[in-house]
């Protein structure tokens, strides 16, 4: 087995002091809001979650395309990993947003165009495991993989403009206030402190967990190659 990379361990170290201090800054230095009060402040996670979900899945469909060009199988370790870890960032993001909808909207969910959208893509996704699951040959279940992502990964861009392109009562909190959106608010200067340093942590974050999933890719790899090799 190989060794941690020094400066994996040394990522995996400020990835624990970022976290807690976008979390320092999420509960405690930026300002109540004035209308929603203290649930306002899942704000800063539900959208650095959301960033590095939809991050990942274009990076997933970008890695598909590799793969289908050089057939090389990092291609397919760095694929599985990003969508396995946006997966995982993109499920909290909307558990954060039903949070965040309860007082809101008075409810934990609605088909909005916004909530509809994150709901498919990440059914998508879990999906593409299933389905994965299912095929035994390295390279068909590679370039399955390839093409799932590449079609999967217009879902990422379609969530995020929905609610710039349709009428949602979900808010556009950065860019143009939306007439139909609930819930809005316009950021202090410490709230925008809160919430770029969230973006910047939780890209981090992500950062580091997409590199300990591709090495634990590589491993299976070899105990997949190590069965094969016994079964012949």
């Amino acid at each position: 087995m190989q060794s941690k990379p020094i400066a994996l361990t040394i990522l995996d170290i400020i990835s624990v002091i970022v976290l807690g201090v976008a979390t320092y800054l999420a509960l405690v230095f930026a300002p109540t809001e004035a209308v929603m009060g203290q649930v306002q402040r899942v704000f800063y996670f539900h959208v650095g979650t959301a960033w590095v979900g939809l991050l990942g899945f274009v990076l997933a469909a970008i890695s598909g395309i590799a793969y289908l060009v050089t057939k090389d199988m990092k291609w397919d370790r760095f694929e599985v990993a990003a969508v396995e870890v946006s997966t995982m960032f993109f499920f909290i993001t909307i558990v954060l947003g039903s949070i965040w909808a309860r007082p809101a909207w008075n409810t934990w969910w609605t088909w909005d165009p916004r909530l509809t959208t994150a709901a498919v893509t990440e059914l998508i996704y879990v999906a593409y495991f299933m389905l994965r699951a299912g095929i035994e040959d390295p390279e068909k279940r590679a370039r399955f993989g390839a093409v799932y992502t590449l079609l999967g990964g217009l879902s990422a861009p379609i969530t995020f403009m929905v609610i710039r392109l349709f009428r949602t009562i979900h808010p556009v909190v950065i860019g143009n206030q939306s007439a139909e959106a609930q819930g809005g608010f316009s950021m202090t200067p410490d709230m925008r402190t809160a919430f770029f340093f969230a973006l910047f942590a939780f890209t981090v974050i992500f950062i580091d967990l997409l590199w300990h999933r591709i090495r634990l890719g590589g491993l299976q790899e070899k105990v997949e190659q190590l069965k094969l090799n016994v079964s012949m």
